[in-house]
């Protein structure tokens, strides 16, 4: 006890607790209050409580926890060689006899002993934790170890043994392995557990690697590594994953070629490099492999080169002392040299050099082989692939053969026969005309998809039978090519069920087109004429055909002949197809016989304009009137333009209207258009034509003195022209008047002007929006019907009506004739009273004129009384009883009602309503 300080002695403050765990040793609360009393105590001091107490409590979690705890501060800062972690090893061992079921206790000693880098006694501590441990709480304890195992300086063994001994406990972290053997470089163990993993059919990553991806990775391995790794068959494995990832293919090809160099197989790597050149379907995996390709020709033949400058010198140097001796008897020194000849000679930079210009020139032969690959009837592709091998002839050929084999015509992208007809031209243009003669009977056995291909390869053989002078042979090919099938071939095609092309070519117009044109340059007419009636037997002719032949019967005189052509075809055909066949037709016959057969004439003319359509049938009755105004009666011409008034579409009529009334005035002269206009007016032609043909129709009477009938047509055409949008008319109405009228006649106009800016207006006003159209409701009435067919009740339209209609008291609107009836005027805008007490009608619009000339005026000149003639009272319908019920109203009221203008009684009508 003397070696004992005597501050670690237990103070007047300790006797209390001394006192309690001395009395009751075996209570923890008593231990633990008397650590947390003395926790400012030092820590000598109080591992001797520590110790006291655990010894006191073997079995106490809390106690050993909290004294490892600070056991483990106190060394934080020590040096791993310090004698304090000796001390901490015992107590944790101490620890352990009674704790060894507390994983965390492990954990901790575990940790220390791996700070202090004892592998040997960490190593054997893990296992005996592992041992101690139950299974459930064996992933605590191997974190740790896996960490421990991956520090340097411990033995790669060691680490190995410990990861396939975890694999036994958890295989799912194989990933984990892998990792640790590539960072360790353990290639050949790394490709077999990466091997296993992708045969594994239930592996699942933890660490989220797609199949891919692995398969990948192991390639990178094998081919980085193929000299350190053996027992594998890399070939084989590379080609699965070409097979299995196709978007990758350039990719692995590239490495298994990689795998080969590596191991020094340089003939085995080409190999490689052209068989993936020759399989791969995408131009970017052939960009990958070629270039792989050229760079490593590249680096054999720089490596090569640089070899053979080494080498030279030494050589020469050898050669220059075997010169100054006679070894002609020596053998070996014969072998020596015969070794050295050319074809055992190492230096091969030529044959290296040839062969990387040779890949370089395949290039575009090899990038066409992929595409043709992707689809091998790419029709397109094979012409550009012929093309390569401009220059040589053998090539072409090979390459037509293979093409003309291998494109089947009904999956054909493109026009399979141009491939036959190339072919065949590449024979003729090295003047080999009978093989040409071969292919071209092939390529007409051939089942295409569509007739017109087999059309087109009997006309290029007909035209190059043309280019060698054999015109004899051309028309025997096309009798040949449009010879109809006879019936047993026929019902023979019919039992198989499949027709050919060939079963319907005698039936192509192309091809009969063909032969026409060539019985016409070398035939007779008789074997033309036999051509054409075939073709309309057939009923494969077009309208241009039929113009064709008739045209070929009349070069050569047969005039009735061609006749009887046009009618076939007009009998044929139907419009529009049918009116070039009518035109030609018709100015053939007149230009033919002219005066002398003008009725046969006439009746052919009523029956093409009868049967044409009104869209076609204008120029047909230009044509007939021509025939009348040149051999016939001009009163039948104009018969004939007035029905070709009537037959034209209406947005046409204008112009037949332009082209008669012209016709009539050079004819007829002037004065006989008039009916013609009046007819033009009254034949219902849209407003706007209405409008216009008006204003030609008023020049025509200004030129000829009428100036009334020209007022009269402005004034009736202006009910089709509204102010706002049609300014044009007005202001040639208002020349006209200053040039020709008068001041009442100006008067009259701006009047009337007015009159149809409020018609429109107030058509307007009263309109839904969707009818609101131009050149349409132009009075009241049509507004009154539209607004019945839009839904509006009687009443509404009264009240309507009551609004327009002002009343008889003030205005112009009922003005009494001398007769005693009334007309309908002008609607004042109020009144004004002169200095006299008598009322005045006010219009603000009208023209001020200067005093004296109206003094003159009217004393010089007398009043000019015009006559007014009764407007019937069905044009105002409803509006004139209302007029009228309105007039009786103010006669009633006339004593006590002053005159007042429009808008007042307007408002005065509607207070009374109210």
């Amino acid at each position: 006890m003397s070696s004992i300080p005597e501050d670690l002695y237990p103070s007047e403050e300790d006797f209390l607790y001394e006192e309690e765990v001395l009395r009751n040793p075996n209570s923890f609360k008593l231990w633990w209050r008397y650590l947390i009393a003395r926790s400012g105590s030092p820590f000598k001091k109080r591992s001797i409580i520590y110790e006291r107490a655990v010894k006191a409590l073997p079995g106490s979690y809390k106690l050993w926890h909290a004294y490892l705890r600070e056991r483990l501060e106190i060394v934080r800062n020590l040096p791993i060689s310090h004698q304090q972690y000796q001390a901490l090893n015992n107590t944790f061992e101490r620890a352990l006899a009674t704790m060894h079921k507390m994983p965390r206790i492990w954990i901790m000693y575990l940790q220390v002993l791996t700070q202090q880098k004892l592998v040997t006694k960490t190593r054997h501590t893990f296992d005996r934790a592992l041992c101690a441990l139950p299974v459930t709480q064996h992933d605590r304890i191997w974190e740790y170890y896996l960490v421990f195992v991956s520090q340097k300086g411990v033995p790669i063994e060691t680490s190995l043994r410990v990861y396939r001994r975890y694999l036994k406990y958890d295989p799912s972290h194989i990933e984990d392995f892998i990792e640790f053997l590539i960072n360790s470089e353990r290639w050949q163990e790394t490709a077999e557990r990466l091997s296993g993993v992708l045969n594994d059919g239930q592996f699942y990553s933890i660490k989220g690697k797609t199949k891919h991806r692995l398969w990948l990775e192991l390639c990178d391995i094998l081919t980085q590594h193929a000299t350190e790794i053996s027992g594998l068959n890399v070939d084989a494995i590379i080609r699965g994953g070409i097979r299995k990832f196709t978007d990758e293919v350039g990719r692995l090809w590239t490495s298994l070629a990689d795998y080969y160099i590596r191991r020094n197989l340089l003939e085995k790597a080409r190999d490689i490099f052209e068989e993936g050149m020759t399989t791969v379907i995408t131009v970017r995996d052939f960009s990958v492999i070629f270039d792989a390709y050229s760079q490593f020709e590249e680096s054999m033949l720089s490596i090569k080169m640089e070899g053979s400058n080494d080498s030279e010198d030494g050589v020469n140097e050898e050669l220059e002392e075997e010169e100054e001796l006679d070894d002609r008897l020596d053998i070996e020194k014969l072998t020596e040299r015969i070794g050295s000849f050319w074809f055992k000679d190492e230096n091969d930079v030529d044959l290296r050099l040839a062969r990387l210009e040779y890949l370089m020139d395949r290039r575009p032969e090899l990038a066409n082989s992929v595409l043709l690959r992707q689809n091998p009837h790419n029709v397109e592709q094979w012409h550009r692939r012929v093309k390569l091998f401009e220059g040589n002839p053998t090539k072409q050929i090979l390459t037509y053969t293979e093409a003309v084999r291998t494109v089947d015509p009904m999956k054909a992208v493109g026009k399979p026969h141009s491939l036959w007809v190339a072919f065949a031209k590449l024979y003729e243009s090295h003047n080999d005309v009978s093989n040409a003669r071969v292919i071209f009977d092939k390529a007409v056995q051939v089942g295409y998809k569509a007739v017109d291909h087999l059309a087109s390869v009997w006309c290029e053989w007909a035209e190059m039978e043309l280019r060698h002078k054999n015109f004899k042979g051309a028309l025997e090919l096309m009798r040949r090519a449009t010879a109809e099938p006879s019936a047993e071939v026929k019902r023979r095609v019919a039992v198989d069920g499949n027709e050919p092309v060939q079963m319907k070519v005698h039936k192509s117009l192309r091809l009969w087109t063909f032969y026409v044109d060539l019985e016409e340059s070398l035939g007779t007419l008789d074997t033309t004429r036999a051509v054409y009636e075939r073709i309309l037997d057939l009923r494969i002719a077009t309208p241009q055909i039929i113009i064709n032949y008739a045209m070929l019967l009349e070069d050569n005189k047969y005039f009735e002949d061609a006749f009887k052509v046009y009618e076939r075809g007009v009998k044929i055909f139907k419009y529009p197809h049918v009116k070039d066949i009518w035109v030609t037709y018709l100015s053939k016959f007149v230009k033919r016989y002219g005066k002398s057969k003008l009725e046969r004439a006439r009746e052919l003319f009523e029956h093409a304009v009868e049967m044409a359509p009104a869209e076609s049938v204008k120029q047909l009755y230009l044509q007939y009137a021509k025939l009348e105004e040149d051999f016939g009666l001009a009163k039948r011409a104009m018969r004939v333009y007035d029905q070709a008034t009537k037959a034209v579409p209406a947005n046409e009529k204008l112009g037949m209207y332009e082209i008669y009334i012209s016709r009539a005035a050079e004819i007829f002269g002037v004065p006989k258009t008039r009916e013609i206009y009046e007819q033009a007016i009254e034949s219902g032609l849209p407003d706007k034509d209405v409008k216009t043909m008006c204003v030609k129709y008023a020049e025509l009477e200004k030129s000829l003195g009428e100036i009334d009938r020209g007022r009269a047509l402005y004034k009736h055409a202006s009910q089709f022209a509204d102010p706002r949008s049609d300014p044009d008319f007005w202001e040639s109405w208002n020349n006209f008047e200053v040039q020709h009228g008068n001041v009442d006649t100006f008067r009259e106009m701006l009047r009337v002007k007015r009159s149809v800016s409020a018609s429109y207006s107030q058509t307007h006003f009263i309109l839904p929006e969707y009818l609101m159209q131009k050149d349409q409701l132009q009075t009241l009435e049509e507004a009154k019907d539209v607004l019945k067919k839009a839904g509006v009740g009687d009443d509404e339209m009264e009240a309507l009506e009551r609004r327009l209609l002002p009343p008889s008291g003030g205005g112009e609107l009922a003005v009494k004739e001398s007769g005693g009836r009334k007309r309908v005027g002008f609607v004042s805008a109020g009144t004004q009273q002169k200095d006299g007490g008598e009322d005045e009608t006010g219009n603000r619009e009208e023209i001020e004129l200067p005093e004296d000339e109206s003094d003159d005026d009217d004393e010089d000149n007398p009043t000019v009384e015009i006559a007014q003639k009764e407007i019937p009272s069905a044009v105002f319908g409803g509006l004139a009883r209302k007029r009228d019920e309105l007039e009786k109203d103010a006669e009633e009221n006339k004593d006590s009602d002053e005159q007042l203008g429009a808008l007042e009684r307007i408002k005065r009508m509607r207070r009374a309503k109210e």
